[in-house]
Formats: structure tokens, sequence, C-alpha cells
């Protein structure tokens, strides 16, 4: 089989678009689905993960739940507004009723399981907050020898959407972030707002999505309160799958263009909480001056073929 895939997710309207991704793609091992708080309460995103694969037949795959809260500080807001209040347009009843119990034990106990059990190196894609993965590179770093990388949707080079400086995932939980692209050491691509927001998609594709199965139809309803959102941030009627971008990325390496970069997160209270700082100066300028980005660097994803990115993500969920 190709791609050995965990997914750690939140969901979250694009993580269920994500999921479905992954788990429609017959070149993908998904190993395991492990939930976080973020766009809603653990216990909806976690009811939210097991409705999707249940949806996508696919309720051989095991799900944990993980962190409730972030490691440090509580969590600002979640993304209601942007998700409803059920994470999924409250629709998530529409959806089928699962058929798998939680895996006992956790998130963290799960993916080191998966992860030791493993014959050759797995993709990690966090696509919500980073506690999860935080915790487990720091209880058990043994098991960075089996992560091929891992590809995260997060952070903005020049924006923000929860702040003017900070996306929602890494302003949700900075300290984790930080611990995970910092101070650790493991392969990351981040797959920031600025790229995701280009690959938007418009309301003929997600027709295109619905006439194609019951399957396509059943993601395309749980879009409405999202539609409306990005109606007001985009100024035309589509919608961005955050999420599934940086699946796209950790099914088919390559599919984004990328650049090393050093990259910090901001930790202090203020205005700044919650950005990620990413030194795009040249390479013999780094390092320098009071503040100087850490010498750690992560590949940032800065372009795609956004046509081909649409058609792959859709001819994925429509296979």
């Amino acid at each position: 089989m190709g791609t050995k895939l965990i997914i750690d997710t939140d969901p979250g309207v694009d993580d269920a678009f994500a999921i479905a991704l992954a788990a429609l793609s017959e070149d993908v091992d998904l190993l395991g689905v492990t939930t976080v708080f973020g766009n809603v309460s653990l216990e909806a995103t976690t009811r939210n993960a097991l409705r999707v694969l249940q949806l996508c037949g696919r309720a051989d795959v095991p799900v944990a739940a993980g962190a409730e809260r972030p490691l440090i500080h509580p969590q600002p807001a979640r993304a209601v507004r942007v998700h409803g209040a059920d994470g999924l347009s409250g629709r998530a009843s529409a959806l089928p009723e699962p058929e798998r119990d939680l895996v006992p034990g956790g998130a963290v106990r799960l993916l080191v399981s998966l992860l030791e059990a493993a014959d050759e190196p797995v993709t990690l894609a966090p696509i919500g907050p980073l506690t999860n993965i935080a915790l487990l590179l720091a209880a058990h770093p043994d098991v960075k020898a089996k992560i091929a990388r891992i590809v995260l949707m997060g952070g903005g080079v020049d924006r923000g959407n929860s702040t003017a400086s900070a996306e929602f995932n890494i302003w949700s939980d900075p300290e984790a972030a930080r611990r995970v692209l910092v101070e650790e050491d493991v392969p990351c691509v981040v797959v920031p707002l600025d790229l995701t927001y280009r690959c938007a998609v418009s309301t003929e594709w997600l027709a295109k999505l619905a006439a194609h199965s019951p399957i396509g139809a059943a993601l395309e309803a749980l879009t409405p309160d999202y539609l409306a959102s990005y109606r007001r941030s985009l100024g035309w009627d589509g919608i961005v799958l955050h999420d599934a971008v940086a699946v796209a990325e950790a099914i088919s390496p390559g599919i984004l263009r990328t650049e090393a970069y050093p990259v910090e997160v901001e930790t202090s209270f203020g205005p700044g909480r919650g950005a990620t700082l990413v030194d795009r100066r040249r390479p013999g300028m780094r390092g320098e001056g009071e503040g100087a980005v850490a010498p750690s660097a992560v590949q940032v994803a800065v372009d795609t073929d956004v046509d081909g990115l649409g058609e792959f993500v859709l001819g994925r969920l429509t296979r």
C-alpha cells in the first residue's frame, strides 16, 4: 500500500473533507485517527471523526480521543461561528452513527502503539491544535525515528485568521505548536493560510462533488455555515478546504511546493500571541540581531498548481 498515515484532527468542516480524502484514497494506509479539542469541544470533534469515517465505510480505522484543552493556558475561543455549534454546520447528526467504539487509553497511547507497530516510517497529519503531537514527542521521544514527517495545517506567513497575526490552530495552543515546530527535530511541513486561501473551491466544485455519490452529497451538506462564513472573508461563493490541502501533501509529497525557513512561534501575551514568525531573509542574514528567529528550519508550503490541487481532491473524493 502507499503512504502510511495517521490524522490528528478537530472536525470541523474542512477536517471532515480531509479525513474523507485520506479514507477514500486507495493508495493511503490510514492507520488511525486521533482527536483533539479545537473547532468545537473534544466530545464533538471525536463524534464527528467517527461519523465521517462511518460515512466513508471506514469503521476499520481506529479512533482515540486526545487532549480536551491546551497544554498550559485556556483556549481563547472555539470556531463555532465558522463551523457551526456541532462543528459540521449543525448537520453532524445527519451522518451515520458509528459502528466502532473509541480505542481506550487515549490518543497518545494509540499514536505510540501505531508507530511502534509500523514496519516503515509513518506520516503524521495534525490538522488541529498541536497538543496531542506535543505530548507524544515530549513523553515518547523514542518514536521519532518512526515518523517520516509531520505535515500540519497551521500558521500564516503574512496573515492570521483568529487575530491579525495568528492562525486558529496555532493560536489555540501556541506552547504546543512551539514544542513541535521549534524544539523538536522531526521533519515538518507547515501548510499555512497564505496558501490554503489560494486553494479555495467554488460552489460549482461543491456541486460536482454532491452530484457524484451519496458520500459527496453528505460532505457538501455539511457546508452551509462554513460557506456563509467564507462568503464574507473571500467575497465570493466558495470555501477554503484548509486541512484537505495539508492532507493532499501528506498523501502525495510534492503536490505543494515548499521552501525551508526558520520558524518561531510567539507564546507571549499580547497582539502577536500565536503568530508563526517565518524568517524569509536571505540565509546569510538569518540569526543576526536581537530577536533573531531560532535556527531550526521547517518546510513551509508556498505554492501549488491550484487548479490541479482542486482536481486532485475532487478526484479522490469522487473515485
